[in-house]
């Protein structure tokens, strides 16, 4: 069942292919080469790439020699994921209910896709329900709290004075809601059904100018896309002062930022 969350989430994604893969997709890309490692990714492997965005593990998963069908709910993260794995089946679809079969798949990935959807534990419940007995489901999603660079818009945000607007969602509903670390996301995993359930954080740092970080809010990209772009235009010149402000702290010499990030990997076996 489609939550008032998942609904917030579309309208707040809704033509943002292009913006997103201008700011925030390389960020998200690290974990990729882990991801399908985690699932025994190779030649023939059938493999669902569940919210592939642009196609950054649909690409590389084709570049292994998977078959690959790669869904997301934006119709313009589609066009961008054809285009960078033209082998791959790409299609609009979406949790929390998946147009497949039960047990069609070797192997389910879903790359910052958890911390999307307003029921996590019915979203991976049906990634489990398309893979096949014994394969393996992997995930990643951001770890809480923040990392100092993951938390550098959300403070220019707030210090800003921003408000939030009532079409933004406050969050989950607490039910529905799981810690957001290693023991959290295990114990997620093992109570959809999966076993041999592990989490391990990856800590990287990424490495972007002040004016590509800024491009993301700027252009309403994401929930703090969103956030900037509902203020008025004195509150978004002070979030903007307040982002300069802060991004002094990662500035290198030649002005790049380095921006430590955090994020969960798990995986389990069906």
């Amino acid at each position: 069942m489609t939550t008032t969350f998942d609904k917030s989430e579309r309208m707040i994604w809704a033509g943002q292919g292009a913006a997103y893969a201008k700011s925030f997709a390389k960020l998200c890309a690290y974990p990729v080469p882990q991801l399908l490692d985690a699932t025994v990714v190779g030649p023939g492997t059938r493999l669902l790439d569940v919210g592939t965005g642009p196609g950054t593990v649909a690409a590389a998963a084709c570049a292994r020699g998977a078959t690959v069908t790669a869904v997301d709910a934006e119709p313009t993260m589609v066009e961008l994921a054809v285009q960078a794995a033209p082998a791959a089946d790409v299609r609009v679809a979406a949790l929390p209910e998946l147009p497949f079969a039960d047990g069609e798949f070797d192997a389910v990935v879903a790359n910052f896709v958890l911390n999307h959807v307003g029921r996590p534990g019915v979203a991976l419940a049906e990634l489990r329900r398309v893979v096949r007995p014994g394969g393996w489901v992997a995930l990643t999603t951001w770890a809480s709290p923040p990392a100092p660079g993951q938390a550098l818009i959300g403070r220019a945000i707030q210090a800003g004075g921003a408000v939030r607007p009532q079409h933004l969602p406050a969050g989950l509903a607490p039910e529905d809601d799981f810690p957001r670390d290693e023991s959290g996301l295990t114990e997620l995993m093992y109570a959809t059904g999966l076993r041999e359930a592990v989490c391990e954080t990856l800590r990287w740092d990424h490495h972007a100018s002040a004016d590509e970080w800024w491009s993301g809010p700027a252009n309403g990209v994401a929930f703090g896309g969103q956030m900037v772009r509902s203020q008025t235009p004195q509150i978004r010149a002070d979030i903007k002062r307040h982002f300069d402000l802060f991004s002094s702290e990662f500035a290198d010499e030649d002005g790049t930022l380095t921006l430590p990030h955090a994020a969960l990997l798990a995986r389990g076996r069906r």
